[in-house]
């Protein structure tokens, strides 16, 4: 009996300090881009160095991470889909949205370009100029920030993708794999800058239009969600991964990512003051 009681007193000690137990893991949903970009993997690891805290990190399209967000299956959220953001905002799901840091989005395509899309005044005129071509085009469709992006200048554009477009091809993958499929097809494709340079190598495009259009500017928030609506969110561990990410030391090092590699940054630091 002795026996019995000491086990009972230790699990229930074990489910009492459960919070302690778990504490040290953050569940963070994020866009396949700065997972495939390799950012990921130059952050993380110093952030467990500091704090104990282990990230696992579902990488998703930003519409899939957004709905994981809203349900209250992850901790926080790294996306690059400002109106789904600030849905989540509104709907007093996320505590706190802070873009942090952007990129552009590239029209890339083969060296021949024969849609002539590095000779468009603008990113709706090259997408027109695409489609007009009937070239082969590859999207996402996987309701990423890429792909939201990708409808709003097709809309832009006036074009309807389903309206005899026979080069129009859907993956419905990240951008990773999308990237090496319009690779192997020739064909054109929107991609952010930092995994279009990652992977610019093996696919062998180029990036034809990528010019200071402000439709083409792309922003990555960090959104811590809402322990007081979800219980089980690690909110402390939420709290101290955007705490790194707002470092100087860490903006610095997101700053200097992929020089040394491709000659340039794949991301740029945004200051709070400065943030859309």
């Amino acid at each position: 009996m002795r026996a019995l009681l000491a086990a009972l007193s230790i699990i229930l000690a074990l489910v009492g300090n459960a919070g302690s137990l778990f504490a040290q893991e953050l569940l963070l949903a994020t866009t396949t881009s700065v997972r495939d970009s390799g950012l990921l993997d130059e952050l993380l690891p110093e952030f467990q160095a500091a704090t104990g805290i282990r990230v696992r990190v579902v990488a998703v399209g930003s519409g899939a991470a957004l709905r994981m967000g809203a349900d209250g299956n992850v901790d926080a959220l790294l996306t690059h889909a400002p109106g789904g953001e600030e849905e989540l905002v509104a709907a007093g799901v996320v505590v706190s949205r802070i873009p942090f840091m952007e990129n552009h989005y590239v029209i890339a395509g083969p060296p021949e370009d024969p849609a002539g899309v590095g000779r468009a005044a603008t990113a709706v005129d090259a997408v027109r100029l695409l489609e007009r071509s009937r070239v082969a085009w590859v999207s996402r469709d996987d309701d990423s920030g890429t792909h939201r992006r990708e409808k709003a200048l097709l809309a832009a554009a006036g074009v309807d993708p389903l309206d005899g477009w026979p080069g129009f091809i859907r993956t419905g993958s990240g951008m990773g794999l999308s990237l090496q499929v319009a690779g192997e097809r020739r064909a054109y494709i929107l991609s952010d800058l930092g995994t279009f340079l990652a992977f610019r190598r093996t696919t062998g495009l180029v990036a034809l239009f990528s010019r200071g259009d402000e439709s083409l500017r792309n922003v990555y928030s960090y959104l811590r969600v809402d322990p007081g609506r979800f219980e089980r969110v690690a909110a402390d561990e939420a709290k101290a991964l955007e705490a790194f990410l707002l470092r100087p030391e860490t903006l610095a090092r997101i700053a200097s990512f992929g020089r040394e590699r491709f000659g340039r940054s794949l991301f740029r630091p945004i200051e709070l003051a400065q943030a859309p």
